[in-house]
C-alpha cells in the first residue's frame, strides 16, 4: 500500500511539478489482476482499484497498515465500476455491478471479493474507503437510482449532470462519513467546478475517466490566491485537501468520480471563491 501524507499549503506553494504529482496525483491505479491501494493521511482515505481478468481479487491488505483484523473492521467503502460488468461479493452475498453503478458496504463485513463477468471486457472497480463508527447496510445503486442534478450551460462550457449515490439526502445510500458520486460533462463541455470553491470541513478525491487516449484534464488545485495545476490522464486520481480548490478543464468532455469525507456530509457545505479572487 502506498502512503500519501498531509501537506501544509505554505509548503505546497513551493512545490515544483514533480513534487506536486508525487504528493497529490495517483497515476498508476488500474492494474490487471491486482489490488492497488493508496493510503492518504488526509482524512484517512484508502483509495484503490481491482481489475479482475483471469482471477478473482479479494479486498485484502497488509493488516499492519490499518491496524485491524480485516479491512472493513472499522471502515466503510464505496465502490463504482468504470469498466465491464462484474460482481462484488460481500460475506457471501453477490451484487452484480455494471458500468457507473455503485455499491456501498458498511463496517464489519469480513470478506469482499471482486469478479468480472467476462475476460474480454473486465470490470474495473474503483473504491474509496473511510473510517466508520457505525454499521450501515450494504446497498447497491444504479445510475438511474442516483439523485441527478443538471447544472451549467454550453455558453460557459460546463453543462453537466451530478449523480449522487452515497449521500444524506432523500433516496441516498446512508454512510458514516463517505459521500460519493459521479459527474458527467455533456458533449462539447470541458469545465468542472468553476467558479471554484473549497470546503474546509471536508477533503475530496477525484478520479477522471472516459477520456480519449490522447486527452488530458488540466486539474486546478491550491489555495485560491496560489493556484497550481496538474495534467491528469484517463483513470488517474487526485487527492484534494480541504484548503484546496478542485476544478479542471479538459481537452474534451469527460466523466469523474468524486468522493468526500471529513467533518460533515452536507453536499452543499462549501465556500465559494469569486472569479476575481483567483490568482
Amino acid at each position: 500500500m502506498q502512503n500519501r501524507y498531509a501537506a501544509h499549503p505554505n509548503e505546497v506553494k513551493n512545490y515544483d511539478t514533480s513534487r506536486l504529482r508525487e504528493e497529490f496525483l495517483m497515476e498508476q491505479l488500474f492494474a490487471t489482476d491486482e489490488l492497488v491501494t493508496v493510503y492518504s493521511h488526509v482524512d484517512r482515505y484508502i483509495v484503490g482499484t481491482a481489475v479482475p481478468q483471469s482471477k478473482d481479487i479479494a479486498l485484502e491488505v497488509n493488516l499492519k497498515d490499518i491496524g485491524t483484523n480485516f479491512f472493513l473492521e472499522r471502515r466503510e467503502i464505496g465502490i463504482i465500476n468504470v469498466g465491464g460488468h462484474g460482481t462484488v461479493t460481500a460475506d457471501g452475498q453477490g451484487y452484480e455491478i455494471g458500468a457507473k453503478e455503485c455499491l456501498y458496504i458498511g463496517r464489519g463485513v469480513k470478506e469482499v471479493v471482486f469478479k468480472s463477468s467476462g475476460k474480454d471486457q473486465p470490470a474495473q472497480f474503483y473504491f474509496v474507503s473511510t473510517p466508520a463508527h457505525h454499521t450501515y447496510p450494504t446497498v447497491k445503486a444504479t445510475q438511474e437510482q442516483a439523485q441527478p442534478n443538471h447544472l451549467g450551460s454550453i455558453e460557459s462550457s460546463n453543462e453537466r449532470t451530478i449523480y449522487r449515490y452515497i449521500h444524506q439526502g432523500e433516496g441516498g445510500i446512508q454512510s458514516c462519513q463517505l459521500v460519493m458520486g459521479i459527474t458527467e460533462l455533456d458533449k462539447g463541455n470541458m469545465w468542472n467546478t468553476m467558479p471554484a470553491h473549497t470546503h474546509n470541513r471536508r477533503s475530496e478525491v477525484y478520479l477522471y475517466f472516459n477520456l480519449p487516449e490522447d486527452g488530458v484534464v488540466f486539474h486546478m488545485m491550491g489555495e485560491p490566491n496560489e493556484t497550481r495545476h496538474l495534467v491528469v490522464r484517463d483513470r488517474q486520481a487526485i487527492i484534494s485537501p480541504s484548503w484546496s480548490i478542485h476544478s479542471g478543464v479538459g481537452t474534451s468532455s469527460y466523466t469523474f468520480c468524486w468522493a468526500m469525507a471529513g467533518e460533515n456530509q452536507t453536499f452543499e457545505d462549501m465556500d465559494g471563491v469569486a472569479m476575481k479572487d483567483l490568482k
